[in-house]
């Protein structure tokens, strides 16, 4: 009811999991969807979606825009050989968290080796500005400054009509409408929105 009053056009809904479904599900049947502000469609945006999300959100997930860090449906050759790898093992296409452990346990293992050693400061500085490709999302970057990782950005819709298949279910439910470069999603390390500033000394844990 304070959105509908709120004489606002845009919902973002910055929930995850369960909850992200609840509100979701509420906002629409609250009618938020189908609602018009000044001749604009109003929008419901979910800034991190994942395919659990989406399929428990059912319907309520149609023309819904968001963004993933990676989906099956990227045509690059890494995220081909994974989807294909993982499909054979398993009998579906590997989850957004599926690829990013994935992902995460192959570049522990890089760094580890690189660093020669399993000491989690030797590990952190072979990550710091590391630089990699062919996991799905193009040139990928983690930033030494602040450690953040960045790569291109895809913004997702939820589909009118899944296509039903069993292997499918809550796999089809998201498009991919666009692949945003990382130029464009790139701060300064010492952004104010973003608590940069000085990391401080790594901490081995000893």
């Amino acid at each position: 009811a304070p959105v509908l009053n709120s004489g606002a056009d845009t919902l973002i809904l910055n929930h995850y999991g369960g909850d992200m479904v609840n509100s979701l599900t509420q906002a629409v049947q609250f009618g938020l969807r189908d609602r018009q502000v000044d001749g604009q469609d109003f929008q419901i945006i979910v800034p991190l979606y994942s395919e659990l999300m989406a399929a428990g959100a059912g319907t309520a997930i149609q023309d819904v825009y968001g963004s993933m860090n990676w989906n099956w449906q990227l045509q690059d050759e890494g995220t081909q050989a994974f989807v294909r790898s993982f499909g054979e093992k398993y009998g579906r296409p590997p989850s957004n968290a599926g690829h990013t452990c994935y992902v995460q346990t192959l570049l522990y293992a890089d760094a580890v080796t690189r660093a020669g050693s399993f000491n989690p400061c030797a590990v952190v500085e072979a990550l710091e500005d590391f630089e990699f490709d062919g996991m799905g999302n193009g040139p990928v970057t983690y930033r030494g400054a602040d450690h953040q990782c960045f790569k291109d950005v895809l913004v997702m819709k939820g589909v009118t009509s899944p296509s039903g298949n069993d292997t499918m279910i809550g796999y089809d439910t998201l498009e991919i409408v666009e692949q945003t470069p990382r130029a464009q999603v790139e701060y300064e390390p010492d952004h104010p929105m973003f608590a940069g500033g000085d990391l401080g000394e790594c901490n081995p844990g000893a």
